[in-house]
C-alpha cells in the first residue's frame, strides 16, 4: 500500500539502498538508519512508521538492544529482523523479544515482500480488533444484549481464524495433513465421555487444534526434515510447546487453552518435556489429548510406516497407562466402541473428498 511508512535501519548503506530499492518498487516509503541509535532518534522525533526492518548485528546499539527500546514505545508496531547469521537461537531470541519475524541473509525481493506485507496486515488485524473491542466497553452499559451477541460474534471470527491457522500449519506440514482437526474431534469425543461441562470441552478443544500452531516458528530444515532429527535440532523442535503458548496466551479467551498446548508433550509419569510435568501436574485437557494424538498418529499412513487399526492403537495406549497417560482416562478410552473413532476420521475425511473444508467441530 502506498501509505505504508517502513524504517529499513543497517549500518551497510549498500544493503540499505537495495532494501529500500526493492520497498519502493512495491510502491512502500521508506527512510534509512545508519545505526540504532539513529533509529530510535528519528523513532522519536514523531516521524510516524509502520513498520522497522532492522539488521541484527550493528555497531553501537545492535538490533536485539534497537528491539527492546522500540517495542517500550511502540508496543503495536511491527519489527522484522535481519541477520546473516544463520543461527536459530538468535532468531528465536528476536521473536521472544517481540519481533514478528525474521529474514536470513541474502535473500530474495519476494521473500523481503512477502513477510513486509504480512507484518502490515497483522498489525491492520490488531488495530481493527483493539477498535473493535472498544467499541464493545463503550456500549456494555447501554447495550448488554447487543454486547453479548457481538462477542458471540467475535467468538466466531475467532474459529474462523483457528481453522485458518490449523489448515496452514497442515499445508507446512503434509506428513499429517488433517491431523488437528481429527486429534480435535478425537479429544472431544472421550472429554464427552468423562462427562466434562460445554465450557470445558470448548477449551480443550481449542487447545487439540491448535497444539502444534508453535511449528509454524520452527525452520522448514528442522520440520521437514526427512531423516533422524540431531541433539541440537531436536531442542529447537522442542521448542514448539513454548512457542505455540505465547503465541494463542495473549488472546485472552484462549488463555486456558495456552496451558494445554503448552503441556500437550508431557507424560503422566513425569518423563515428557518441557517442563516434566507429572500426574496431576499435568492440565486435564493435555492429558486427554495425549491419548488422541497416539490414537490418531498410529491410525494414520505416514510416509516411514503404514497405518495401523485402532485395536492396535488401544493396546498400545492400554500398556502405556500409567507411564506416558493418565490411567483414569485410559480405563474411560477403553470403554468406548471402536466406531466411534472410524465414523469421526470417516466424516472429516468425507468432507475433503468433497472439497468442504470441515468446520471446527462443535460441542
Amino acid at each position: 500500500m502506498p501509505n505504508d511508512r517502513i524504517l529499513v535501519v543497517d549500518d551497510e548503506e549498500t544493503i540499505r539502498e537495495i532494501v529500500s530499492s526493492m520497498l519502493g518498487g512495491a510502491h512502500f516509503k521508506t527512510r534509512q538508519a545508519c545505526s540504532g541509535m539513529e533509529a530510535l532518534s528519528i523513532l522519536e522525533s514523531g516521524d510516524e512508521f509502520d513498520l522497522v526492518l532492522s539488521d541484527l548485528m550493528m555497531a553501537e546499539m545492535d538490533g536485539i538492544a534497537l528491539l527492546e527500546r522500540a517495542k517500550e514505545r511502540y508496543p503495536d508496531m511491527p519489527i522484522v529482523m535481519v541477520t546473516a547469521v544463520h543461527d536459530i537461537q538468535v532468531a528465536l531470541q528476536a521473536l521472544r523479544n517481540g519481533a514478528y519475524d525474521y529474514l536470513l541473509k541474502p535473500f530474495e525481493r519476494e521473500q523481503l515482500l512477502a513477510t513486509v506485507r504480512r507484518a502490515l496486515e497483522n498489525r491492520r488485524l490488531k488495530r481493527e480488533n483493539d477498535a473493535y473491542r472498544t467499541n464493545l466497553e463503550a456500549l456494555v452499559s447501554a447495550r448488554t444484549q447487543q454486547l453479548n451477541t457481538a462477542l458471540s460474534s467475535l467468538k466466531e471470527s475467532y474459529d474462523i481464524t483457528l481453522e485458518a491457522l490449523g489448515s496452514a500449519l497442515d499445508l507446512k506440514d503434509a506428513e499429517t495433513e488433517g491431523h488437528s482437526k481429527r486429534v480435535t474431534a478425537f479429544t472431544m469425543a472421550i472429554a464427552k465421555k468423562m462427562g466434562l461441562s460445554k465450557e470445558e470441552i470448548k477449551v480443550i478443544a481449542y487447545g487439540a487444534f491448535l497444539h502444534d500452531i508453535g511449528k509454524m516458528a520452527i525452520p522448514d530444515a528442522i520440520l521437514l526434515k526427512p531423516g533422524k532429527l540431531t541433539d541440537d535440532e531436536m531442542a529447537i523442535m522442542k521448542e514448539h510447546c513454548y512457542l505455540g503458548h505465547k503465541i494463542i496466551s495473549r488472546i485472552p479467551f484462549l488463555a486456558e487453552a495456552a496451558e494445554i498446548v503448552y503441556a500437550h508433550q508431557e507424560r503422566y509419569d513425569g518423563s515428557g518435556y518441557p517442563r516434566e510435568l507429572k500426574g496431576d501436574e499435568i492440565p486435564l485437557g493435555a492429558r486427554i489429548f495425549s491419548i488422541a494424538d497416539t490414537l490418531d498418529a498410529m491410525t494414520t499412513d505416514r510416509p516411514y510406516r503404514p497405518k495401523q487399526t485402532f485395536e492396535a492403537a488401544r493396546e498400545e495406549i492400554e500398556r502405556w497407562s500409567g507411564r506416558q497417560f493418565d490411567p483414569q482416562i485410559v480405563k474411560v478410552f477403553l470403554e468406548m466402541p471402536d466406531n466411534i473413532w472410524e465414523d469421526l476420521r470417516e466424516d472429516i475425511n468425507r468432507q475433503n473428498q468433497n472439497g468442504q473444508n470441515p468446520s471446527f467441530p462443535k460441542v
